[in-house]
């Protein structure tokens, strides 16, 4: 999910710290200054000198008001905790204009590389304002955050200039948590293949919670037939969980990078994120990170930290369960037998 260093490196060398762009205004009157230059000097038309000078200096003027527009702006960055796969985060920019008496206008603000600008119509001397910005990553995992661009067209809108300020940060994508997956069931039957109907009751559950809609792969026998004919649709009953026993979360990183594998870190998201509407303990295990035991929304974002931080490769050592393995859920992009495991999720046979 990084750059490699070396290119990173080699890509903030190259690129310099200014830039000027002309906008299509900007090569009119460049191009016809040029030819406005060779018919003075053709004809020796004074006028037409006279006219060449006056182009320059308003070619002049624009660039050094534009200058003087990105000159002494500083920039704070501020990214959130996480943001989710494919959904717009936003990015807050804290821009102060450090010049004594001239203000900065028509400043745009954002990330080297991006799309997202953050927009500031003006900012007088001495001043601050935050402002925000929108970009979307499309796959989770940790992206750096080295430049901040700074850039205006002011004041004619003939060049484009650009300033760069190193400003190095990061940004984490968690995965997403909206997967529909049955709830797990660590401690009871499961079958292995997809299609097959999903049993599997436990002993243990604990005691009885209330009634809810059925799920796919709720457990028949919990069907709650009389209020199932009185809704029209089934009803199942609802237990509460020991919560003496945490739900252990396990992913196995051994495959190569791509969409079965982001399925894979979706699923365990998902499960992690209904364990934390349920109030149940859980913890999530990979083999580059773990996340012990706990409940609650802080909880549930250091295990989205973890699960963003993971990294798939086929040469990955199997995950290790960090509890008895049958009271463990294993969750697999690849096809391995999940025997000896409470339960089992196969990336490619859980639905969106």
């Amino acid at each position: 999910m990084k750059l490699p260093p070396l290119r990173a490196t080699l890509r903030r060398w190259l690129r310099p710290p200014r830039r000027l762009r002309f906008t299509r205004s900007g090569w009119i009157l460049t191009v016809g200054s040029l030819v406005l230059g060779v018919a003075a000097i053709a004809t020796g038309n004074n006028l037409l000198y006279l006219l060449l000078g006056a182009v320059l200096g308003f070619i002049a003027l624009s660039g050094w008001m534009s200058e003087q527009t990105i000159q002494g702006l500083e920039v704070r960055r501020r990214v959130p905790a996480g943001a989710t796969a494919g959904e717009p985060a936003r990015i807050v920019y804290e821009v102060a204009n450090r010049k004594r008496r001239l203000p900065s206008f028509a400043v745009e603000v954002g990330e080297a590389g991006f799309e997202g600008r953050a927009w500031i119509p003006s900012l007088a001397a001495g001043e601050s304002i935050v402002v925000r910005a929108e970009h979307a990553w499309e796959r989770r995992g940790v992206y750096p955050l080295d430049t901040v661009v700074v850039a205006t067209s002011f004041p004619f809108g003939l060049f484009r200039k650009e300033r760069d300020l190193e400003l190095p940060g990061e940004a984490v994508v968690w995965p997403r948590a909206d997967r529909r997956v049955r709830e797990p069931r660590p401690s009871g039957r499961r079958v292995l293949v997809a299609g097959q109907a999903r049993a599997g009751a436990s002993g243990g559950r604990g005691e009885f919670r209330g009634l809810r809609p059925y799920r796919p792969g709720d457990d028949p026998r919990d069907v709650h037939w009389r209020t199932t004919a009185r809704a029209g649709e089934p009803v199942v009953r609802e237990f509460e969980r020991d919560r003496s026993r945490a739900l252990w979360l396990c992913l196995e990183l051994a495959a190569a990078d791509g969409d079965t594998a982001e399925a894979a870190a979706e699923i365990v998201a998902s499960l992690a994120a209904g364990a934390a509407r349920r109030g149940d303990a859980f913890g999530v295990a990979t083999v580059d990170g773990r996340v012990g035991p706990g409940t609650g929304p802080t909880h549930l974002e250091r295990a989205l930290d973890t699960l963003a931080r993971a990294r798939f490769r086929a040469d990955a050592p199997g995950v290790a369960p960090p509890a008895p393995p049958t009271e463990c859920v294993l969750v697999t992009p690849g096809d391995a037998s999940g025997a000896g495991w409470g339960d089992l999720f196969r990336a490619g046979e859980e639905g969106r």
